[in-house]
Formats: C-alpha cells, structure tokens, sequence
C-alpha cells in the first residue's frame, strides 16, 4: 500500500480509539495477570505460527480469553501479538495499530456478551449444555465486530460501494469462528476445571492441525498467484508498450463486477480473467506488437490468434474457472461482429462482457506506440457509444457508475515521445480498436 487513503486512516484511528478506552478500563486489583500474560503468550506464539502460512487469524485463544476474563482484560489479550509478530506489507505501522485494534475491539464485544448471558457462572460449573447458549451468543457478537471493522476497511481503502462493503462478511466468518470458538470453549472449561491451564493447552492441538490444513489452502492459493504473475510478467517483456495493461484490466473488471453485486468469489475470477486476458500474445510474433502504425490484413489475421493462443495456455489451469471462457472471447463483440468465433448476445460469456468493456476503456485512456491516450470523460462516452453494438451496455453502465464514485489514475504505458519528435495522433475507430 503505497497511499492509505485518509478515510482509512480515519477508521483505524476510530477502532485504535475504541480499543484503547476498551484497555483502560481494566480493574488492577480484580485481574488475573498470569491469566492474562499467559494467554497473551499463547496468543502471539499462535498467531506468528499461522501467518508464516497464511494471512489468516488463529481465534481459540482469543476466545478462550472471552470466555475467562472480564472484557477489558480480554482485550488486553492480543496486543502483543501485534508488537511482535512481523508485518510483511507497508505502511507497518498503521497495520500493526489495525492488527492490535480489531481482535481487541471484537474479544471485548466477546466476552462482553459472554458476561451478560452468564457464561462465566456456567464455565465455572461445566455446566453443559447451558454453557453453549452464551458461548455462541459470543461468538457471534466475535464475528459482528470483525464484519463491521472489515467492511469499514473495505468501504474506505478499497473503494467498494457502502452498500456492498459488509454484503456476506458475517456470513464468511461464521463458520471458522464457531470452530475456533468450540476450541475456545474447551480451553476455558479445562482451564477452570481440576487440570488447570495445562490440560486446557492440549485443545491447541488439534486446533493446530486444523490450522495447518487451512494453511495449505492459503499457500495453495498464494501458488495460484504466483502463476498469474509469471505469466503476466512474461506478455509484459514480450511487449513493454502495454506494460502495466493487464493489472489495470484486472482492477476495472474488479469495479465492473462489484457494481453489478457479483458474489466475492467471481469477482476475484473476473479480476484473474482481466490479468490473464492477454496471455496469447505469447504466441504473437513481438515485431507485430511493437510495429507502429497500421497493421496489414494478414498480420490483424495473425494477432487475432491471441484469445485462441491464450485459452490454449490456460485451459489446464483449473482455478480459473469462467476466467478461461472470458480469455477466448473477450474480442467478441454483441452484434456478432468480433472475433475468434463471432459470438453474439447472451452467447458471448458474462465474464468476456465485463473484460471487454475494462480492456477496450483501459486501451483508450493509455498511451501506445501507435495511439495517444483519450479523456477519462471521452473514453467512456465513446464505451457509451458503442453500448449494443460492440459492448454489454449493463458493463459499460457499472464502469461508467463506478469511475464516476471512485475516479481512475491511468498509468502511461509507452515512453512519451521525446522533444521534437511527433506524438502519435489519437485512434480513429470504433472503442476497443487495439492490438
């Protein structure tokens, strides 16, 4: 992250603010501050254990501290894990206040809820099942705080619409937080129990195992990553004039498909589809995509390959999904006049209608060998103008929506023209008329 934007650092401050008047109110006298040290051990040793492999969080002790401490001493509970475990991405330090102030504010939301339903009274008694109604009720109240606090971050340093921002964050963290809270249910009773705190850390082991395997769908995913990076960073060197192009595809296919109120899960594969749409040009001859001025017929023949070239290089590629589909057809156009097979309509897959419309707009508002860059205003009046014919006008409406909310920072993506040397003059036809 190279520019928090200010809304954000407006919400980490907030929850950093909360989170401190939550800390202060801890009673000195009444607080069990081995419970509490050891707890707050456990919890940073568990948390640098799990994001060596993921980016995701390790509840059971967390909750365990809900279920056993007053709210403001569980919320003590996480803060040195934020100290010590390592940040790996800048700004650090506005990621270490967010990493301390959300599990902070959601263990006191915890054990706040915890209390007012008299869990601690059915812990001390293994009273089961009673002990469940108000271990749940926490749970939830757990996952309401890390929502909200989620959506806020979403809402303010990614963009996404208020509206659409918290839209199934509760829902996605429901279940691996009940996990984690059946662990941290254990924890608690074992630890209340005649065996003491030691009996109550064996619950960690399976709970580790069941973070191992978590993990490995997180490295598996961080592999799949790497993938689209070789393969975008190879299209980048074979031709440095649409440097930069496919990352800025993949973002406005993300804006598309977010204003249209896809689910998170296609929008992360449209984004892919957007990074990968370009791939064949592996297979194009570089002297053809580096020629300035017109093409001939034969070699518009022979770029036209690419989307084939390109589903061709990715049809093994499972996690992609409908990203290979979009790939192939992204040069389609509505009146069936694209290309390679000419599709028309509803024919023409939903995801090569999104990619469409963020290719042909990212290659009007960039600047090539062989075309200047337009307007931000007069790339989508052209998009607008070709809507029924060449483009889904329900895609060219959700960018043209999104753009006017958030606003678009194209980057030049060929060198500008030395002094005394001509700028290319801007591309004549229709939107999308690009290599």
């Amino acid at each position: 992250m190279e520019a928090v934007p200010a809304g954000a650092r407006g919400w980490v401050a907030a929850a950093a603010l909360a989170a401190s008047l939550c800390v202060l109110r801890v009673p000195p006298t009444r607080t069990p501050w081995w419970a509490v040290a050891l707890l707050a051990v456990l919890y940073a040793l568990c948390e640098y254990a799990v994001r060596r492999r993921s980016d995701a969080g390790f509840h059971p002790v967390l909750l365990a501290g809900a279920f056993l401490l007053s709210p403001a001493a569980a919320a003590l509970v996480p803060l040195p894990a934020a100290l010590l475990v390592p940040v790996e991405h800048e700004p650090a330090r506005l990621r270490r206040v967010w990493r301390a102030a959300r599990p902070s504010l959601a263990a006191w939301g915890a054990s706040r809820t915890h209390g007012a339903l008299g869990g601690p009274r059915s812990i001390a008694t293994a009273d089961f099942p009673h002990a469940l109604l108000p271990a749940g009720a926490a749970v939830l109240a757990f996952c309401l705080v890390l929502a909200a606090l989620d959506g806020g971050i979403l809402a303010t340093a990614a963009g996404v619409p208020a509206r659409r921002a918290w839209r199934g964050l509760f829902c996605r963290s429901l279940a691996p937080v009940a996990v984690h809270g059946l662990g941290g249910l254990m924890m608690a009773v074992l630890w209340r129990s005649p065996y003491g705190p030691v009996a109550a850390l064996l619950v960690l082991l399976p709970m580790g195992v069941s973070g191992w395997v978590f993990a490995q769908y997180h490295r598996e995913r961080a592999a799949h990553q790497a993938t689209i990076r070789a393969l975008v960073q190879a299209v980048d060197i074979k031709d440095g004039y649409t440097r930069g192009h496919s990352e800025r595809v993949g973002h406005a296919s993300v804006l598309i498909a977010r204003e249209l109120g896809l689910d998170e899960e296609r929008v992360e594969v449209l984004r892919f589809a957007g990074i990968l749409h370009d791939v064949g040009k592996l297979g194009v001859p570089t002297r053809l995509l580096r020629k300035d001025g017109p093409l001939t017929p034969e070699e518009r023949r022979i770029i036209e390959l690419h989307p084939e070239y390109g589903h061709e290089m990715v049809r093994g590629i499972s996690f992609l999904g409908e990203a290979r589909a979009a790939i192939l057809h992204h040069h389609e156009r509505l009146d069936g006049s694209g290309y390679p097979y000419g599709l028309a309509g509803e024919r023409i897959p939903e995801a090569a209608r999104v990619v469409a419309v963020a290719d042909a707009f990212d290659a009007m508002t960039s600047t090539r060998c062989y075309s200047r860059a337009r307007p931000v205003e007069a790339a989508l009046t052209e998009l607008e103008r070709c809507a029924g014919s060449q483009f889904d006008p329900r895609m060219v409406a959700a960018l043209v929506r999104a753009l006017r909310r958030c606003g678009w920072h194209p980057a030049v993506t060929a060198d500008e023209p030395a002094p005394g040397v001509p700028a290319p003059a801007p591309a004549g036809g229709p939107a999308g008329a690009h290599r």
